[in-house]
């Protein structure tokens, strides 16, 4: 009995700590901890659901973020097209057509909040995010899930709201809340390559 007792004397202090870093854990530490992943690459699996449609639209490919403001979307399936934004540039390549599109974020609000959505939450930075949204966070570090609400008026006739769940610092999945009902869910996997 007496060892049973120092046993459990001895990992009271863990425990203990264990419990105060479970209750600390808030959207400022959820966003430090993001702050701390430099790079990050995943397979990606998206659905459009659409109210005129019986099935959701599907695509899929890669997803790669580098710390602090890199992110490419190459897309695999239905067809090869590639989104990649490095600071206020954002490149949109057809690569079945050749075409290339640029687009400078400045120039278009709307596409910088969705845009930002990502990007700010992958790097921790909610001053970011608080500019463009209403930010709120459920869970715990194990769980948790960020409801961002647009504060523009231009971004709310786009999107109600964007929801962005992880575990630790792996952000999982991504769901926009379209404004007129309709709403798309990616869902991103660890990519061992």
């Amino acid at each position: 009995v007496a060892l049973a007792i120092a046993a459990a004397a001895g990992s009271l202090p863990a425990a203990i700590a264990q419990t105060e870093s479970k209750a600390r854990w808030d959207l400022t530490q959820l966003m430090q901890d993001l702050r701390q992943v430099k790079t990050a690459r995943g397979r990606f699996v998206e659905r459009r659901y659409l109210a005129i449609l019986n099935t959701p639209l599907e695509s899929s490919g890669i997803l790669v973020y580098i710390a602090p403001g890199r992110l490419e979307k190459h897309m695999l399936l239905p067809r090869q097209e590639s989104l990649t934004l490095d600071g206020d540039t954002l490149l949109i390549e057809d690569k079945e057509t050749g075409q290339r599109r640029r687009v400078v974020l400045q120039e278009q609000p709307v596409v910088r909040a969705f845009v930002e959505s990502i990007r700010a939450t992958l790097a921790g930075d909610l001053q970011t995010l608080n500019r463009f949204y209403e930010v709120s966070l459920e869970g715990d570090a194990s769980q948790w899930r960020l409801r961002l609400k647009p504060t523009e008026p231009r971004m709310r006739e786009v999107a109600s709201e964007i929801r962005v769940s992880g575990n630790g610092t792996w952000v999982g999945v991504i769901e926009i809340l379209d404004a007129g009902g309709d709403r798309s869910v990616m869902t991103i996997t660890r990519d061992a390559a």
